[in-house]
């Protein structure tokens, strides 16, 4: 099996080749950029340097693409529908109106040359008829926003007409990075609890889901101890509803969760922030930024692909 640097490993290379200081702006980034090994101008806006280096090299980057793709029709409808929908196998192949033995051919070609993983559910549902579709994540964030906000609209594009490609982003952009902020949650957690006095680390650590329940963040430790994490993006204070919403999916999937963890990237209600403890931590931005200690020339990995 292929061995594929970890987000953290592609994230921290970001942060120290673009000389990275503020933790938000890195990860908006990032999730366009990241995995490449490109030098991007974090003083620049987002969107002056996708026109810079994204859509004026859309010819060369798709052919470095295609050569990877082979231009396989049902290799680009599958990784469009899992960079724009839920991630589920079988709701892309749907979207992507792909028969399922077609589509897990793809996918298998897919993960074997590079491009995807797959994300398998933390636990298995107690009732088996409950079960759903693997997921699957872009081993790179910048092929994920590739195929989501640029691959779709390659005839306009060819024609150096950008505005639909604009339209798209503008409409996306907001909760892009979520699905970054959530990894890296994970690689924070796994931080965390590495220090535990007891030696009780995690030692596995995903998402859980099934036909009638998503929690973000779900953990297993040494000792067998499970965590629980809910991840809030809103601009609004996560209060304890975030609290209690997570033990009410906790308690439906039948999990028996020691510890419980609530990120938000905008601060905290008293009344959650009470009932802070053992069996509850809170993760804001200023811890998240932890990620970024200690950058130095280590960090950089080495990358083949074309500079643009």
């Amino acid at each position: 099996m292929l061995k594929y640097p970890t987000l953290l490993e592609q994230f921290r290379s970001f942060c120290f080749q673009n000389n990275a200081t503020d933790f938000e702006k890195a990860v908006e980034y990032f999730a366009v950029f990241g995995g490449m090994g490109w030098r991007v101008d974090l003083s620049k806006p987002l969107e002056e340097l996708i026109e810079e280096k994204v859509l004026a090299n859309y010819r060369y980057i798709h052919g470095d693409i295609t050569q990877i793709t082979q231009s396989n029709p049902t290799h680009h409808s599958l990784l469009t529908a899992l960079a724009t929908g839920d991630r589920r196998e079988h709701s892309a192949f749907k979207k992507a109106s792909v028969k399922r033995e077609e589509g897990e051919d793809s996918i298998d070609f897919l993960i074997e040359n590079g491009l995807l993983v797959f994300d398998k559910s933390q636990e298995k549902p107690v009732d088996e008829k409950d079960a759903n579709s693997d997921k699957l994540l872009f081993t790179q964030p910048f092929m994920r926003f590739w195929f989501s906000s640029i691959s779709p609209y390659y005839k306009g594009i060819k024609e150096g007409d950008y505005k639909e490609v604009k339209e798209r982003w503008n409409h996306m952009k907001e909760g892009f990075s979520n699905l970054i902020y959530d990894q890296l949650v994970m690689e924070l957690m796994k931080k965390s609890f590495k220090d535990d006095p007891k030696g009780d680390y995690i030692v596995s650590i995903g998402s859980y889901w099934d036909k009638n329940v998503e929690i973000d963040i779900l953990a297993k430790r040494k000792s067998g101890k499970m965590i629980a994490g809910a991840c809030k993006y809103s601009k609004s204070k996560a209060n304890k509803s975030e609290l209690t919403k997570l033990k009410e999916k906790c308690a439906q999937a039948e999990l028996d969760v020691d510890t419980f963890v609530i990120f938000s990237k905008n601060k905290f209600s008293s009344e959650l922030k009470k009932e802070k403890g053992e069996r509850l931590r809170l993760f804001s931005l200023r811890n998240m930024i932890s990620l970024m200690d200690d950058l130095s020339k280590k960090d950089l990995l080495v990358n083949t692909n074309k500079k643009y």
